[in-house]
């Protein structure tokens, strides 16, 4: 399905700056339409009239006039949510990727559109709102599971960095990957699972805290870098008893603007970061010249030229977004002065360019629902086949197959396909559900988070695939080798574990092993025969060889917070060694004498 490039074009209010320079009004805007007036009045046509008064005119899928607060034609942030926004929450709950960017001269209110303020929420947080909103409803009426990631990051002097990095990671420079499926990627970006708009909320925040900015003649909060948030959205449900994964990637950028050295008076530190800004903009504006010219006639022209994705970062991650699989937007903001002319009528025409791009989003549907789609298209064949009476014997299978062999084949195929799909989804939804726990991405790694105390199983089982992690409730937690009424809590299989073979006992925060009579355990490779208190780090042996590496996440957060202010070694204090005890082994965890 091919779709172009929605474009829409937004003018704001005169700037005290520009009130400040007496400038005139150079915008008009009629319908869809929006025309700039050219203020050299000096210069006459043959016609005898002024050229300003005929001006250059661009049609566009919406023009916004945001000029006057006061007018009754003025365009309010919800009204643009409403307009493009809505086309977004649309996109992801179908399955599609989206992508929409703000483009414009430094100060012309890109980072309003997106942003927004305090009082006035921008397309980002609208969007965001609206995810969840809808969320809650299709989670009673279609019984559908969601989740939902977001990712934050710069573009700032051609350099990615990451604007939600853990403590480890913070400041580091990111990498920009592509895979061969997926497209381009930020390596190593950290994606924080969220369970609601005021998780939301919260990152952004702290990401927008971390952006650079700075105060220029033109913007006295001018962004110094290109800000991509993207959400990763997943929706699972059953769909006329079939299983419907689909999976939609979200970029919301605010650009930084373009601009002119002269104009901003830029010198030093300043001076580079507009010219890094320029070299990307210009680059986009490239692609966008070099896409529409190969789109024409609502397809793609059979000739293909050279696209320059890779000369920027920027464009080289908006690759999917820009002729790609994805429903494009482009917002275009604009000033309405005759001092930002030249800015304005660049920015017009490649607003006016971009609407020829085509691209051709897909739904990114799971493969495994795929294949039971397939699947089920096949046994409708099939079963048309017998009701017509056939007995063709199928080639493709092995010799003798019958049509109805193969229906039974493909039915308990499916079957299996979609048990095993309810459940993965039932399992994830229950943990996620959790508020102890949660998941992020972290590159091609799986980061857990937990709040609880918690056991990580680092057995020696080398035919072992998963991680295990066992939460230590508040109160009593059962170990033991099972068969016991009522059941423990935690069941282990392995080598001289008792049916009941200790307790975990958690006391607001303070968790103390308690072995039973006769079980082996060891803390730190010392065993232990009475109650000891556990801190963050120790490794825990329950009978002969099931290992244990103990986590307190709120104790790690207080020796991280030590180690910052140089009063914690971090060497050997904490943590799981291998190496035989010392006679200092017990200074990790004390026991009851």
């Amino acid at each position: 399905m091919a779709s172009s490039v929605r474009v829409a074009v937004r003018v704001r209010p005169l700037s005290q700056r520009e009130k400040d320079l007496s400038a005139k009004v150079i915008i008009q805007i009629h319908g869809h339409e929006i025309s700039i007036l050219n203020t050299k009045e000096n210069f006459h046509s043959m016609t005898g009239e002024p050229f300003w008064e005929r001006g250059k005119t661009f049609s566009y899928d919406l023009s916004y006039n945001s000029m006057n607060s006061t007018s009754p034609n003025f365009v309010t942030q919800e009204k643009i949510f409403t307009d493009l926004g809505t086309d977004v929450l649309q996109a992801a709950f179908e399955g599609f990727n989206a992508c929409v960017f703000a483009y414009g001269q430094t100060g012309s209110g890109k980072s309003y559109t997106m942003m927004g303020n305090p009082v006035d929420n921008g397309l980002i947080p609208r969007i965001c709102e609206g995810l969840f909103h809808h969320t809650s409803g299709m989670l009673q009426r279609d019984k559908a599971s969601f989740h939902m990631e977001v990712s934050y990051f710069e573009i700032y002097n051609e350099r990615v960095r990451d604007l939600l990095p853990n403590i480890e990671k913070k400041g580091c420079e990111l990498r920009v990957r592509e895979h061969p499926k997926d497209g381009p990627y930020v390596e190593a970006l950290s994606r924080h699972q969220v369970q609601s708009y005021t998780d939301v909320g919260q990152l952004m925040e702290e990401g927008n805290r971390r952006r650079a900015t700075a105060s220029t003649v033109m913007n006295h909060v001018s962004s110094r870098s290109h800000a991509i948030f993207t959400i990763r959205f997943i929706k699972a449900r059953f769909d006329t008893e079939l299983p419907s994964e689909t999976v939609s990637k979200i970029h919301l950028v605010d650009l930084a603007g373009s601009e002119r050295a002269g104009a901003t008076q830029a010198t030093g530190t300043r001076l580079k970061e507009g010219a890094n800004i320029n070299r990307s903009l210009v680059t986009l504006g490239i692609v966008i010249s070099t896409l529409a010219d190969l789109c024409v006639g609502g397809g793609m022209k059979r000739k293909q030229s050279f696209i320059p994705y890779r000369d920027s970062v920027l464009t080289w991650l908006l690759k999917d977004s820009l002729g790609g699989n994805s429903k494009t937007i482009m917002i275009a903001t604009i000033s309405p002065a005759d001092v930002n002319y030249s800015e304005t009528l660049n920015t017009l025409r490649y607003a006016s360019r971009a609407k020829n791009i085509i691209n051709k989003p897909t739904v990114n549907e799971d493969s495994n629902v795929k294949i039971i789609r397939e699947l089920r298209a096949e046994i409708a064949h099939l079963k048309a086949l017998l009701s017509a009476g056939s007995q063709i014997t199928l080639f493709e299978q092995p010799a003798g197959t019958s049509v109805k062999e193969k229906l039974h084949q493909d039915e308990a195929r499916v079957q299996e396909l979609t048990k095993q799909w309810a459940n993965r989804w039932k399992e994830i939804q229950n943990i996620l559900g959790e508020e102890t726990v949660a998941l992020r991405k972290e590159g091609i790694g799986v980061v857990i988070d937990s709040q609880m105390p918690y056991l990580i199983s680092i057995g020696e089982d080398l035919l072992s695939t998963g991680v295990v992690l066992y939460h230590l409730k508040e109160g009593r937690t059962s170990v033991g080798a099972g068969g016991t009424e009522p059941e423990q809590d935690i069941v282990l299989h392995g080598e001289a574990l008792q049916r009941e073979h200790c307790v975990f006992e958690n006391q607001r925060g303070a968790v103390t092993l308690l072995p039973l009579s006769g079980a082996r355990c060891a803390i730190d490779w010392v065993e232990v025969t009475k109650p000891c208190l556990l801190t963050q780090g120790v490794s825990i042996q329950l009978g002969r060889a099931t290992m244990f590496h103990f986590n307190h996440p709120q104790e790690a957060a207080q020796l991280r917070e030590k180690r910052k202010s140089g009063l914690f070694a971090s060497s050997n204090s904490t943590g799981f060694d291998f190496s035989m005890p010392s006679e200092n082994s017990f200074s990790h965890f004390r026991c009851q004498t």
